[in-house]
Order: C-alpha cells, then structure tokens, then sequence
C-alpha cells in the first residue's frame, strides 16, 4: 500500500485503476464497521463501474494496492465483483458519517464531522483515525471560517439515527469484537427469529465464519432462511469442507440450485468433497493447502505462510508438490512445517528440507486412522492424497475435533460431570471404530 493515512473526503469520484492501468470506475463510497471499544474497522471501498449500469461493486481492502490523491488502484480479477449489499453493522463514510453531527466529551460543544482520515497498522489492516470537525462560530462576525479541530473517535459522541441503528445494528456493533465461535454462541442464545434477523445484516465474510462455528441443524435452519443468491454468497466465503457438510445435509434440488450459483472454482471444491463419505479422510479434509513447488525457496514459503487470510492450522505447513500447484496437484512430494522453515536461510529451496517421514492419508483412510496419525506424530496438519499420489486436500486437527466432538458440545452444561466439567468424547472400540 503505498499510503499509510489517508483522509478521505478528497476521494470522492476518484478514479480506479486495475494494475495493468485499465480504469474499471470511480470510487463512491468507503464501507467501516463499527466496533464496541474501537474506531471503525474500513473494510473496504465501494467502486461504481463503467458504463451505463452505474453498477456498485465493493473492494476489500486487501485489494487496494494504492491509494493517491488522483486514482486508486486494486487487484480486480482478485475481487469477487458481487453488487454491493449493506448489512447491518456497515456504515458507509460519505452517505452515512460526513456530515453527521456530534457533541465533544471533553468541552461539550457540538460539531460536524467534514473529513475522516483512514490510517493503517503493520498488519495491513485500516481503521478511523482523527475526524476532522467544524466546531460553531465564536464571534458575530460575518467573516472568516468557523474553527475547527481534529478528534480522535473516542473524543466525540456521534447523534445517533434512529431509523439506521435498527435493533440489529445494535447488537452486531455490541458483539463486533467477539470471534466467529463467541458469536455463534451469542446467536444460538437469542429466540429464532430474533436470529435470523440479525443474520440478514451479517456480512457474507462474516456469517460465513460463524456458520462454521455452528452446529449443522443450526447451520441448515439459517442457509435456508436466507435467498438463493445470498446463501450461495456465504457459502462461497466457507472453508469447502463445512460448505460441503453444510450443503449435504440440504435436498438434491436446492444443494445443485445452490452449487450453480456459487463461485465456478468453490463450487468444484465442494463437489469433490461431496463424493466422499463423511467419516473418511476425503470427507474430513479441506482443500485449502499452501502448495509451493520444490524450487520454492524458505522466503517465498513465509511470504505465503504470512497472508492473513490463512487460518493459523493450515500455516503450520507447506506441501510440496510436482506441477500443477492447486488440488488436485501433481504428485506430492511431502511437507516443510512452519518451524522448520525458520532454521533455514531465506534462499534455501524447500525441495531440499523436505519431511518425508509423515505418510499422507488417502481419501479412503478411515476417521480414526486419521485421528491416531495426528496423535502419534503431534501433528496439527495432514496431507490427503489420492489413488494417483495427487495431492487433495488436508485434515488439520480443527477437522478432527469437529468430527470427534458431541452433536451438542456447546450447549452441553458441565453438570454432566460436574466433578471436572468435561464432555465425554467418542470412543475407539475394538474393531477401530469411533463411538
């Protein structure tokens, strides 16, 4: 990025750039999420395309390579180029925030906000910085501007609008600093219908990580809640594993209704998935690896490890493989764990420092093998291969517990054994099945 704050009432109509230099539209608004104890989280801006559609598409951040005072440019064959839907814990900056009036805490007097600046941190996530704030006249002249002055977002109490900040506005910017799984929590707490409609104003990003987190009689009651367009949207958004649990427990019709409406390339992952049986390790595993070649270096594993977008189980390791380097891959050739990336010099060729002594699973192996091989290695990651010694996918040890754990683990109160508050897991009988 090659700005690091940003105030952002000059942006307005700016022109956006692919990085080949083709201009794709004009910037119109930024999209925020508002948080419980900080500044607004930017989650990205809204693009009006060309041409006479005036269509809005929204960019994640993460795709905004360069901001200047006279264009933008994103990664746009990256972005998913959906129409742009408000939920309910997003705010826009220009329609909702410019302009708005507010009281500083520290004097009491009342000003409006004319400009925001937006401001990044070393992770490469942006924020609300200071607000620029026109503050009444102190004088009777007729001459000369109104004083002004910058405030942080936690120096100004915003008035609020009572028909925006809908009851589910509430509650999402209550909850917006808990993780995926204290929120599923949360929802599953509420009555039905009071649930879904929250749901509605959920991001597709972000109901997607709390449907994983949900137990799948939970996850069918709200996939089916919502429309065709909007659930194939969050599915899209899913780890292929849980969209392919999730949509095999749906009726013929609407799962094929739903897998045409879905990204070509999520859609094929979660039709693999749908082929093998649940308790084997094709049904268990995602499809998601970080696959480099072996003439990959250490630098280039890391820079891959590092994206934030990777859930921690699956940074733990990089699979080597031949050509081609998405599932299924060419044959595998074995894995370099995150740790043993660290020992080595950036320039070293991965293929070198491979560890072979973990056999991969294949996509009939059976659950308990499964989980007695990440037992007996301490493993948290375990490559799936198929009858060709492609590479198909992973089981990560958050798979495992899914599978292993009870139906009800959450709602399960611990007087079930009160004298340690644990759950009782599945069993391994003597004929190696999980019970």
């Amino acid at each position: 990025m090659s700005a690091s704050k940003v105030f952002v009432a000059r942006l307005a109509n700016t022109p956006v750039y692919d990085p080949d230099g083709d201009r794709v539209g004009k910037l119109r608004d930024l999209i925020v999420n508002y948080r419980s104890a900080h500044s607004p989280r930017v989650n990205g801006i809204l693009v009006e395309l060309l041409g006479a559609t005036r269509k809005l598409v929204f960019v994640s951040m993460k795709e905004v390579t360069s901001i200047g005072s006279s264009q933008l440019i994103v990664r746009w064959e990256e972005n998913e180029q959906r129409p742009f839907e408000q939920r309910g814990e997003e705010v826009r900056v220009f329609s909702e925030l410019l302009d708005r009036s507010g009281t500083l805490r520290d004097t009491g007097v009342r000003g409006v906000i004319e400009d925001i600046s937006i401001i990044e941190d070393d992770a490469g996530d942006w924020s609300v910085g200071q607000l620029y704030v026109r503050l009444p006249r102190t004088s009777l002249s007729l001459f000369g501007k109104a004083p002004t002055q910058y405030v942080t977002w936690d120096e100004i109490d915003l008035d609020l609008d009572p028909e925006g900040d809908t009851p589910a506005t509430q509650f999402l910017t209550a909850h917006s600093e808990m993780g995926p799984s204290d929120l599923a929590d949360a929802l599953l707490e509420l009555p039905e219908d009071r649930r879904l409609g929250i749901v509605e104003e959920l991001p597709d990003a972000r109901l997607a990580d709390v449907l994983e987190e949900m137990y799948e009689d939970d996850q069918v009651v709200i996939i089916q809640h919502l429309d065709e367009n909007r659930a194939a949207g969050v599915l899209d958004h899913m780890q292929p594993d849980d969209a392919a649990d999730l949509v095999g427990r749906l009726d013929a019709k609407t799962t094929e209704a739903l897998l045409a409406l879905m990204e070509p390339e999520e859609a094929e992952d979660v039709r693999m998935l749908l082929e093998f049986e649940p308790n084997t390790a094709g049904g268990l595993m995602t499809t998601d690896p970080i696959v480099v070649s072996p003439d990959a270096t250490v630098a280039e594993a890391l820079v891959l490890i590092r994206r934030t977008e990777i859930a921690p189980a699956l940074a733990t390791a990089v699979f080597v493989t031949a050509s081609p380097y998405e599932v299924p891959t060419g044959r595998y050739l074995g894995l370099v764990h995150f740790q043993r990336l660290l020992r080595y010099p950036p320039h070293e060729r991965v293929g070198s420092i491979l560890d072979k002594r973990i056999e991969p699973a294949h996509t009939t192996t059976m659950d308990v093998d499964v989980v007695r091989s990440l037992a007996r290695y301490d493993l948290v990651i375990l490559p799936v291969v198929d009858d060709e010694e492609r590479l198909v996918g992973v089981i990560t040890v958050d798979d495992v517990l899914d599978h292993i754990l009870p139906d009800d683990w959450r709602s399960v109160p611990t007087e079930r054994y009160p004298e340690t508050g644990l759950i009782q897991l599945p069993t391994i009988d003597s004929g190696g099945a999980l019970g």
